[in-house]
């Protein structure tokens, strides 16, 4: 029976912060609903001090701010772009268009098409989050998506240089300075000067999160992407420091971001939260990770793998790093999680940032029905259907007919009552099935 060396927040009370969040989100929406532009800037003075005259970057705007990234970062978003590039590409190849013949005459397919407008939300109020431009933008420029816009908040007073570097050359078509509930409600709803997109994507706080909820149904959504969570799945072939690290590396993400060890050795657990003690005296941001761990985080002994694999699963967290004599056993069992971090040399920075695969993913148990941000959210499949001969269009018609009637869908059968008389040579009395 697993035993907890640490829990985090009662359940209860995770429930009570998020019943505030929807309540300041919903009033905030209807406010951009009402009164667009003049609500975003309201906002974005309130929220980020920031109201410049346009919130939209011209281009000798984007090449000024450009010119400020030097050389080396600047090869080192290129360098990650490409990564992500790649392994977008080939997952875009992946996806064929079909057209088979099921049967003489008819000719069934689909037809992979993009979405007409996105929204990218690049997180940057504390951080500015340089990846996620490439994770959205990006991916949706490679599935050929024909209008791209990204907003992001200031940093510091003004916009970051290297995240609308990242933004341009990931393919962003349009590139906004605003952050928050208000970027999220001005790309979805749409303002005086914002045309509404048909789909929001990208990571961000409970607000924003809980922004892309509200508004689901109104736009498509890549998923609910909450606060950054992490697992850490672990025996005794590593280390306290390497667990405590990758625990405490993405505790810093916020104040809420669960950071979980689930472990088969009594002695890895007692040492890595020995260990955490030890890095949170150094680790510069530890004013966030600490309250963050201490809130948030969790260590979990298991008498068995097959226990740490049931808990794993059913905690569904969106990073699971495994460090194990049995990564591929995990790798073949596993079904819930938002993406894998197989081996010790693999980490959730090196995937956060530049490895390739997306960083958008599933949180609050979300990875049980859904996978990650990749090309295929950015893209619809349509079906298709064709009925080339006469014999075809006969033969069909009777069994629709039948069909219909069976369900008392008269108008329905006469749709094709209407083909098997025509085509098929047949006297069907109307509104009766076809024998």
């Amino acid at each position: 029976m697993a035993i907890y060396l640490k829990k985090g927040k009662p359940e209860a009370d995770r429930a009570n912060d998020d019943a505030k969040t929807r309540e300041v989100v919903e009033t905030i929406l209807a406010d951009i609903q009402n009164r667009g532009d003049d609500a975003v800037r309201e906002l974005s003075e309130k929220f980020d001090k920031y109201s410049p005259i346009c919130f939209k970057l011209s281009d000798v705007e984007i090449e000024e701010l450009m010119s400020k990234v030097s050389e080396r970062e600047l090869a080192d978003i290129k360098f990650a772009q490409e990564q992500v590039r790649n392994f977008a590409q080939a997952q875009r190849d992946s996806m064929l268009d079909i057209e088979v013949e099921t049967m003489p005459g008819v000719i069934l397919g689909h037809k992979n098409i993009p979405v007409q407008s996105v929204g990218c939300y690049i997180p940057g109020g504390k951080f500015p989050m340089v990846a996620s431009a490439h994770m959205s933008v990006l991916t949706a420029s490679v599935a050929g998506v024909p209008r791209i816009i990204a907003a992001t908040p200031p940093f510091k007073g003004k916009p970051n240089p290297a995240v609308i570097a990242a933004m341009k050359l990931g393919g962003a078509h349009e590139i906004y300075v605003m952050g928050g509930i208000q970027a999220i409600g001005a790309m979805a709803i749409g303002t005086q000067s914002i045309a509404p997109v048909d789909m929001i994507v990208g990571p961000g706080n409970a607000f924003v999160a809980e922004a892309k909820r509200q508004l689901y149904g109104r736009v498509g959504i890549d998923l609910f992407a909450g606060p950054t969570e992490t697992m850490v799945v672990a025996d005794e072939t590593v280390d306290a420091e390497l667990c405590a690290t990758d625990l405490l590396g993405q505790a810093e993400h916020g104040y809420n971001s669960p950071s979980i060890l689930v472990t088969t050795s009594q002695e890895l657990a007692e040492n890595t939260l020995l260990e955490i003690d030890r890095i949170l005296d150094i680790l510069p941001t530890a004013d966030t990770a600490r309250v963050s761990w201490e809130d948030y985080g969790e260590v979990i002994v298991c008498d068995s793998y097959d226990e740490v694999l049931s808990i794993a699963n059913d905690i569904a967290s969106e990073h699971v790093q495994i460090m194990t004599d049995r990564d591929d056993w995990f790798l073949e069992h596993m079904h819930s999680y938002g993406a894998l971090f197989l081996g010790p040399r693999t980490n959730v920075a090196n995937g956060d940032k530049v490895i390739g695969t997306n960083h958008t993913l599933p949180t609050k148990k979300a990875g049980r029905y859904t996978g990650g941000l990749w090309v295929g959210k950015f893209l619809k499949t349509h079906s298709y259907q064709r009925i080339e001969t006469d014999e075809a269009a006969a033969l069909i018609g009777e069994y629709g007919s039948r069909l219909c009637m069976l369900e008392g869908f008269v108008g329905h059968a006469e749709q094709c009552n209407l083909r098997v008389r025509r085509y098929g040579g047949k006297n069907v009395a109307y509104g009766t099935a076809a024998a």
